[in-house]
């Protein structure tokens, strides 16, 4: 049996999970607290994590085939100010060696109120840099320098230099960082910045690494150890210990990871709720959004995920002014001291009245109870919710109905109102602030609301989600385990790799160098070969040329544990998906092992007085997990043998020509098991061409099939 470890790092408590390798069932789970003051840090509740589900759940050492972590030691450590000095050698000559002295003087960069990085920058001519580099960097150790950031303006191109710059530094006992390791991107000052903001943080972060991966050596277990990324990915040790920068806001995306690899998540908003913050971010396409990271006021060159934090979650509390709910949040029961209304016994709440609390000094006051025997609770909004039954049977925040109802009803004496009508307010009041930033991704991603679904992960997600979706009308579910979807979602997280190159007009050789390239630091972070799949984008507007690496670190045969559907059962399944009747739905296509369903269906435009005729498809396994959802959409069958010249035939039947020229509609291609996404692909050239380099080791006879969406 082979076994997948997933480590979570949270502020509080470090958790713990391993999961069966082909079925996804939890077998063991324990959690610890996060040793933050330790002098191992946080390396030290990872290694007792690991140590305590391997011996809690008598694991063997040699069926571990997966073991990752996540962690807010790169998060805490920049939000803290917990930073080490760092100096940029730059070098260049001539003009470009003027501007690049210019664009490396990096100013301060605030982390916190009154925590910044700060810098010092130096440089060195091309032909001086033999001579004079030894010295300088002498000179910097004496001064207190930790840490060396290389810079030069075209060392994307050619990184000579910055590797001569590197290797002086380590050679000296220094650490050392390139902007050519943090980014493929021009733009000197943007990508010094980020590689300044990288290097503070590196010293500590690799003695983490270090005492992590000797401790698992030790241990006896053989898998390699693998880091989150904040993209949703993970990488390999020693590539973290070059880019621990990689490694912000890898929190929130190991639960991104779980909703993709444990719910199959192929669009949807994912809200991790817990006891004082909701973070809500987007899968499309079966795919995370992401967005450059942000650094006080800064951009960085660095992708994680495009996620939006509100502050309300199962322990907000509430504000009440004259008799009008005012305010909902941000402050919680958690960061009060208080517990829980919902979670104590009927018989602890005896006699409530109504207290006011500041969490924080200069908060306003928020509402509490203290009862005749002396204990205090939180009016909270899981007791709303659970007051007004909207949390689901089974939820982790299902509570005690009747103690929640006893300890609001001072309140709603107070506001001259039922206790439902109170908790209704509340949940109303709290929710706003939560769709305000949905409606927002909603609008950002150009997402179909009749394809989205709201997931819901974290302690608080019965307590959120159900009303949420509700309110606008949305399909929701709750994920399974989704106290612990984080963790999870570390255990199962890919390999990823993403790299990026400013090329104006690309041409084939450039996107199979910039494809080839994200292709052998996959290799690198640990990734078998067999599992890698490459998606190619190509941004007009920004000159960029992207490509996205993702892979298991082990060869994994399709699971033959999930039974296959009948048609009958795959067919009812799709028209539920499609809110369509079972006989509109037929089947349009296959592979190997992926189905194409779809139908015919009136949408209403133009204020509802023209009816549209759509065609929505569901791809989906033979098991009945749908891969990608497509609103409107067209579907071609043909087999390898002939898909370039199909592809090419339909691709020309649906180019849109205009001045600018001809606009191609996205393609997707589906062979065995695979989706193959070349709706970043602008033109047909691009498209044919990707398409046999993914395809060409297939069996000319083996089926596929592909999908056209109009853009815009």
């Amino acid at each position: 049996m082979g076994i997948r470890i997933g480590i979570d790092v949270g502020g509080t408590f470090t958790d713990g999970i391993a999961i069966d390798d082909t079925s996804y069932e939890i077998i063991g789970k324990v959690k610890v607290p996060t040793t933050h003051s330790a002098a191992e840090g946080v390396a030290k509740g990872i290694i007792q994590a690991i140590k305590k589900l391997v011996e809690e759940y008598n694991l063997n050492p040699d069926d571990i085939v997966f073991l990752a972590h996540g962690t807010t030691q790169a998060t805490n450590a920049l939000l803290e100010g917990d930073v080490e000095k760092v100096s940029i050698v730059a070098t260049g000559s001539g003009l470009e060696g003027m501007r690049a002295k210019s664009d490396t003087e990096i100013e301060a960069i605030e982390l916190a109120p009154g925590k910044y990085i700060e810098s010092s920058s130096y440089f060195i001519n091309h032909k001086d840099l033999d001579r004079q580099l030894g010295d300088l960097i002498d000179d910097l150790k004496k001064q207190g320098t930790k840490v060396i950031v290389a810079a030069e303006p075209y060392s994307v191109d050619d990184p000579a230099n910055e590797n001569k710059i590197i290797q002086e530094a380590v050679e000296r006992g220094l650490s050392a960082t390139a902007t050519h390791e943090i980014s493929k991107l021009y733009g000197l000052k943007r990508r010094t910045r980020t590689s300044v903001i990288n290097g503070s943080i590196l010293p500590k972060m690799i003695e983490t690494a270090n005492m992590t991966y000797n401790s698992v050596q030790e241990s006896g277990i053989k898998a390699p150890l693998m880091i989150m990324r904040g993209d949703g990915g993970v990488m390999g040790i020693e590539e973290m210990k070059r880019r621990p920068i990689l490694t912000l806001l890898s929190g929130p995306a190991g639960g991104v990871a779980g909703a993709l690899m444990y719910e199959q998540v192929s669009d949807g908003i994912f809200l991790e709720s817990g006891g004082t913050s909701t973070d809500i971010s987007v899968i499309k396409n079966g795919e995370v959004m992401l967005d450059y990271a942000k650094i006080g006021n800064h951009k960085t060159f660095v992708s994680s995920l495009d996620v939006r934090t509100v502050g309300i979650a199962g322990g907000s509390m509430i504000v009440v002014e004259g008799l009008e709910i005012v305010d909902v949040g941000p402050r919680s029961a958690h960061i009060a001291g208080l517990p829980y209304e919902v979670f104590a016994s009927e018989e602890d709440i005896v006699e409530p009245e109504l207290i006011k609390v500041k969490p924080r000094e200069g908060d306003p006051d928020y509402l509490a109870i203290k009862c005749r025997n002396g204990k205090e609770y939180a009016l909270t909004l899981a007791g709303a919710s659970n007051i007004l039954k909207k949390v689901p049977e089974g939820s982790y925040a299902v509570g005690n109905y009747k103690a929640a109802y006893k300890a609001y009803e001072p309140l709603a004496k107070s506001l001259g109102k039922s206790v439902e009508e109170v908790a209704e307010l509340v949940l109303r009041k709290a929710v706003d602030k939560v769709k305000e930033v949905v409606d927002e991704l909603i609008t950002d991603y150009e997402l179909d609301k009749n394809i989205i679904e709201l997931v819901g992960g974290g302690g608080s997600a019965g307590v959120v989600v159900p009303y949420l979706a509700e309110y606008m009308n949305l399909k929701y579910r709750i994920a399974k385990n989704a106290e612990v979807i984080s963790t999870i979602g570390v255990a199962l997280a890919m390999v990823k790799e993403v790299v990026e190159r400013t090329i104006i007009n690309p041409t084939e050789e450039d996107i199979m160098k910039v494809r080839n390239e994200a292709k052998e630091l996959i290799l690198k972070s640990g990734a078998n070969e067999n599992t890698v799949e490459i998606k190619v984008e190509i941004d007009q507007k920004n000159n960029l040329v992207r490509a996205t690496a993702t892979g298991s670190t082990d060869f994994k045969k399709n699971d033959l544990s999930k039974k296959d559907l009948k048609e009958d059962e795959l067919r009812e399944l799709m028209a539920l998906s499609m809110e369509t009747k079972e006989d509109r739905v037929k089947k349009l296509a296959e592979s190997s092992g992926l189905l194409v369903y779809g139908s015919i269906k009136k949408k209403k435009s133009f204020f509802g007085l023209i009816n549209k005729k759509v065609r929505p498809l569901r791809i989906v396994t033979r098991q009945g997990v749908i891969k990608l959802n497509v609103s409107d959409g067209e579907v071609v069958s043909t087999v390898i043998a002939n898909l370039d010249k199909t592809l090419r035939n339909e691709l020309e039947k649906r180019t849109i020509y205009m001045d600018a020229g001809g606009e191609v509609p996205k393609v997707f291609i589906g062979c065995g098991s695979r989706i193959l996404d070349f709706s970043g692909l602008i033109d047909t050239e691009q498209i044919a061409a990707m398409a046999n380099i993914e395809l060409n080791a297939y069996d000319e006879n083996e089926a596929v099939f592909i999908i056209f969406i109009k853009r815009g």
